[in-house]
């Protein structure tokens, strides 16, 4: 049976995605990339937005009205969503002999380890679909890693609807770090979100303690206010934020960090959006994503109608997020000019991936053969717009 996986969203989205595909693979299935081509078509879908539950809502239009004869089935975070489960969903196809279900199509394994979120925050809907906060069993991540690594890759994307909220058999995130370190020196690991906070001060040590898990840290950070995080329902403050940040730094000078951010919360003043402002500043968060509010029914957030900011200015003062991420991670970038770097290679024309610092890496030259998943260390030349361009280090992979 030839399946066809679309996939909109989050890190965790992806993870599950793969898995699926993996699982398809194994029961002797065929992964395509054309609709035309598949027989059954899977939909992940996000409503992490109103907007992003709208692409996918358009592309389940289309394929019903294109491909009317094909199976679509919808997962993920969406109204309807049901659980996918390949063997009831194929009808036919045993596992094969020797066959371990690890994706094919990535150059970087993406490793599932926690599900749901009890946090309640006023904008979020997805605990409407993911439901309450659970954790894959430490001895089953483990051995999910350890498949991982045996079958050739060098990086581990530990993910989760809310990592922080990893508990399992006496483990939580920050000891699980360590763990998946511990499995081999030529794997690197690198985390997913974080939300800021005394846990968060825990995973920072984790990762300065073990020389393989990369140096980055994305914070859930969302804004620079007290004020506006209050209404938010988040459970930290900006000092948080700072203290987190700068332990970073202080334990891991080179340390890429990012951040999330809502731009235009009801109420949002002039003086929350600076102190947002001042945030990046002292940080000097090198990938930041900006969004500007969004309205996402069946939120509390969406029913403070008196407190609404012109969505006008939700975008201009998004944009201004955005340009001062943009210019930091120039700055950033250019701190590697001249040093030796290691990359995951993802692109083999040409030779290019991602530094464990996150940042995307070229080279001018590519090899006669393939060097996806493989690591390569580079002596870094230039910078440029935020990416690095360099050339492959004799003998440093």
């Amino acid at each position: 049976m030839n399946i066809c996986f679309d996939t909109f969203g989050c890190r965790l989205n992806r993870a599950e995605a793969l898995e699926d595909e993996a699982r398809s693979l194994a029961k002797g299935h065929h992964v395509v990339s054309s609709h035309a081509e598949a027989d059954l078509i899977v939909i992940r879908g996000c409503s992490v937005t109103a907007r992003a539950q709208h692409d996918c809502e358009k592309l389940v239009a289309h394929l019903r009205e294109n491909y009317p004869g094909k199976r679509v089935f919808i997962t993920g975070c969406l109204p309807n969503a049901k659980k996918l489960d390949i063997s009831s969903l194929a009808r036919s196809g045993k596992d094969l002999p020797g066959t371990v279900p690890v994706p094919k199509r990535t150059a970087r394994a993406y490793l599932k380890v926690q599900d749901g979120c009890s946090m309640g925050c006023t904008f979020c809907i997805v605990p409407k679909f993911r439901g309450d906060p659970v954790s894959v069993p430490f001895g089953e991540v483990m051995d999910k890693a350890k498949r991982f690594i045996d079958a050739g890759y060098h990086e581990i994307v530990v993910t989760g609807c809310n990592l922080m909220l990893y508990s399992s058999e006496g483990r939580r995130l920050p000891e699980l770090v360590a763990a998946l370190a511990s499995l081999s020196p030529d794997c690197r690991v690198r985390l997913g979100s974080v939300e800021p906070g005394p846990l968060a001060m825990e995973v920072v040590r984790s990762m300065a303690e073990n020389a393989n898990v990369c140096r980055f840290l994305h914070l859930s950070v969302q804004s620079g206010s007290d004020r506006i995080l209050a209404a938010m329902r988040r459970p930290y403050s900006a000092k948080d934020v700072d203290a987190v940040a700068a332990e970073a730094v202080n334990l891991m000078p080179l340390i890429g960090l990012g951040c999330d951010l809502i731009a235009g919360f009801p109420d949002e003043t002039e003086t929350d959006f600076r102190l947002t402002k001042g945030l990046l500043v002292r940080h000097s968060f090198s990938n930041v994503h900006a969004f500007p509010f969004s309205e996402r029914p069946g939120t509390l957030a969406a029913a403070m109608i008196q407190s609404k900011i012109p969505k006008d200015i939700r975008r201009s003062r998004a944009k201004e997020l955005g340009a001062m991420g943009e210019e930091a991670r120039r700055r950033f970038a250019r701190r590697f000019v001249g040093r030796d770097v290691e990359v995951v290679i993802e692109n083999n024309v040409p030779l290019a991936g991602w530094t464990g610092e996150y940042i995307w890496l070229e080279a001018p030259r590519t090899f006669g053969r393939s060097m996806r998943k493989e690591t390569v260390r580079f002596k870094v030349r230039t910078a440029h717009r935020g990416m690095l361009y360099g050339e492959p280090i004799a003998n440093g992979r």
